[in-house]
């Protein structure tokens, strides 16, 4: 390693890579920012500009976008409470509420010093851990990934609100519609009614546009003229986060760096898991649970910083094993190849000092991000002072333009219409939005590796609970499903307490 560090300095180091950081930075930062203009889609659309690049300034500008859009994300969901990305969604439940508690300059500047701890974390794991922790990661089969899985359908509970069976019927909701398409293992049609755009499932971006997005703009319609005014007070705070707050953010931090490493390590897995993980731990683990969906310091800290630890982590096995960690990590495969580097455990001594370039080049990304974000942190907070009369119709051609960008064409714009719908109609029956996200993102991946692990053993379950790994997964499971269980009876409690008040 020691080797390879002064010509990778030297390397990285050029006016050039610096310049190209603070590009992808501004643009991440800004494509993320904006409802139904995902990160995924900002990569889609600037990797033709890297084919011009050598590998380095290639990947450092693809690099910031991707980090940048970690923390882009947030804005909105803080702001308008519309996550610009899916992994922002967890954000939003104590970010917006901060934000109408007139702290939002507060809460924006939470959610950067978070998510550039938790990227900064995980480029030095990237770093040191890189090659080790990938060989481990290359142990898990079909049984194990089902684990993670169902691990990650526990936080159902955690995010169903007041009434658990709620979240249930919510969350089986978002698992039917992750069914829709065609079968992962035998390729029959299931749910498209003969309509050929369904064949291939439905775009998660697209759905979030519609469940998250323009479900607000219907609220919006059902308010009168006068409430459609923004309280401007509310900006006018000073920005200021208490010693105390600081010291409650510390647990939580770690804790979500070290879950959203763990989670993007693991190929398939990505931000949005990671950031859910986190935030039901921290609200598990808090001593003031109370808070948490109300404006909790906690749980901005723990959903940010496990998004953006995710971004080096994803790198892990991509670097050393070729194996991407998630669809925008993927799409960065392409511009190592262009300039003729496979990647995989022999690059790191053929092209040491191109890789170790890259894994330092990560962490000056997220010291940009964090340069950025807090000289432009203000210039967010003013967006909120936006009459709403227009600020809603350009998020109405936002998310139009984003559900049409994604696939061009029409027919993602309908979807985003229909989840808008479906998510009113949710929410005139008091039923949560979030489980059916959580539903749609693990529902493919649980189903797939269930029905794969059953046949390599001819059907017989054991095979979830025969390796090491599983048997640490169920443990976890059992722990966080005991965990929740307790929450819950603690909030029973105090409810019980309040109401013989």
């Amino acid at each position: 390693m020691l080797q390879y560090i002064a010509p990778a300095t030297g390397l990285l180091f050029t006016l050039e890579n610096i310049l190209w950081i603070n590009i992808g930075v501004f643009v991440g930062a800004v494509f993320a920012a904006i409802p139904g203009l995902s990160v995924i889609l900002c990569v889609i659309l600037f990797l033709p500009v890297t084919y011009t690049m050598t590998a380095i300034p290639g990947m450092m500008f693809l690099l910031g976008i991707y980090c940048a859009g970690g923390y882009g994300g947030s804005v909105s969901a803080i702001l308008i409470n519309t996550p610009g990305t899916p992994h922002a969604a967890a954000t939003m439940l104590d970010g917006h509420p901060l934000s109408q508690q007139g702290r939002t300059k507060a809460a924006l500047k939470i959610a950067l010093y978070a998510s550039t701890f938790g990227g900064i974390f995980s480029a030095l794991m990237l770093l040191f851990l890189g090659p080790q922790v990938a060989k481990v990661a290359a142990q898990l089969g079909t049984a194990e990934y089902f684990m993670v899985c169902v691990f990650g359908l526990t936080i159902i509970a955690g995010v169903s609100g007041k009434s658990i069976i709620r979240g249930l019927v919510s969350a089986c909701l978002g698992l039917l519609i992750s069914c829709v398409g065609t079968d992962p293992m035998t390729s029959y049609d299931r749910f498209t009614f003969g309509i050929p755009r369904l064949y291939l499932g439905l775009d998660l971006a697209v759905c979030l546009i519609g469940l998250f997005a323009l479900v607000e703009i219907l609220a919006k319609a059902e308010k009168k003229r006068g409430d459609l005014h923004m309280d401007t007070r509310k900006i006018k705070d000073d920005g200021k986060i208490t010693p105390q707050e600081y010291k409650r953010m510390v647990r939580p931090v770690l804790m979500s760096s070290i879950i959203g490493v763990l989670v993007g390590i693991i190929p398939g897995t990505g931000a949005s898991e990671a950031s859910w993980f986190s935030y039901n731990t921290a609200k598990n683990l808090s001593k003031h649970p109370e808070e948490f969906g109300h404006g909790s310091v906690e749980g901005i800290a723990a959903a940010e910083s496990a998004n953006n630890a995710v971004t080096g982590a994803t790198l892990i096995p991509l670097l050393t094993l070729g194996i991407p960690g998630d669809g925008t990590v993927a799409i960065m495969l392409s511009a190592l190849m262009i300039n003729g580097l496979n990647p995989g455990l022999s690059l790191f001594t053929t092209d040491g000092d191109i890789m170790y370039a890259i894994m330092l080049g990560l962490i000056l990304v997220n010291l940009f991000m964090f340069l950025q974000g807090k000289f432009l942190t203000s210039l967010f907070a003013k967006v909120v002072s936006i009459p709403q009369e227009i600020l809603t119709p350009i998020i109405v051609i936002f998310c139009f333009a984003g559900a049409y960008s994604v696939n061009e064409n029409y027919f993602d714009v309908a979807v985003a219409l229909v989840f808008g719908v479906l998510a009113w109609v949710l929410r005139k029956l008091d039923l949560p939005p979030v489980p059916i996200l959580l539903g749609l993102v693990l529902g493919r991946m649980t189903e797939t590796n269930f029905r794969r692990a059953l046949l390599i053993s001819n059907g017989d379950p054991s095979i979830f609970v025969q390796s090491i790994y599983c048997k640490i997964f169920l443990v976890l499971i059992i722990v966080a499903v005991a965990a929740i269980i307790r929450g819950k009876l603690k909030e029973q409690k105090a409810a019980k307490a309040a109401a013989s008040q």
